[in-house]
């Protein structure tokens, strides 16, 4: 039997940050997806230099993909573009689009079951005995 084991010097690292006025989000992701790290780094110089080292803790450092590099993530940028690695643009989702969908629901709430009612509320009765206001039985 043979076990082939990936050194962390040989192993291509993907970065990914989300950007936040105080504290940025980072992931490192390796070839097949995997996620070998995730951290927070505070959206100051002292932790924009310390993600790209890392980062590279898991592997060679191929690409960085950065969330709103024009705003929140400009000085993140700069200082991974500064250590040599690639860094591209991840866009933001479309909050109009994310409000229309509406707030997202937990699995098993709210959902509407077959034979069920839409709204939860007292069962009336059903079928051909059941009788409307204002009308007499006959």
């Amino acid at each position: 039997m043979t076990i082939v084991e990936a050194r962390a010097e040989t192993r291509a690292i993907t970065g990914g940050a989300g950007t936040h006025a105080d504290m940025h989000v980072a992931a490192a992701l390796d070839p097949i997806g995997g996620l070998p790290g995730a951290g927070e780094f505070p959206a100051t110089p002292a932790g924009y230099a310390r993600l790209p080292g890392w980062l590279g803790g898991f592997g060679t450092v191929c690409l960085v993909g950065i969330e709103g590099t024009g705003s929140y993530g400009a000085g993140l940028s700069r200082h991974v573009t500064a250590a040599g690695i690639r860094v591209v643009e991840v866009g933001r989702s479309d909050r109009q689009d994310r409000r229309r969908q509406g707030k997202p629901r937990p699995p098993g709430r709210g959902q509407r079951r077959p034979g069920r009612p839409i709204w939860p509320g007292p069962r009336r009765a059903q079928g051909p005995g059941r009788r409307r206001p204002g009308r007499s039985a006959r």
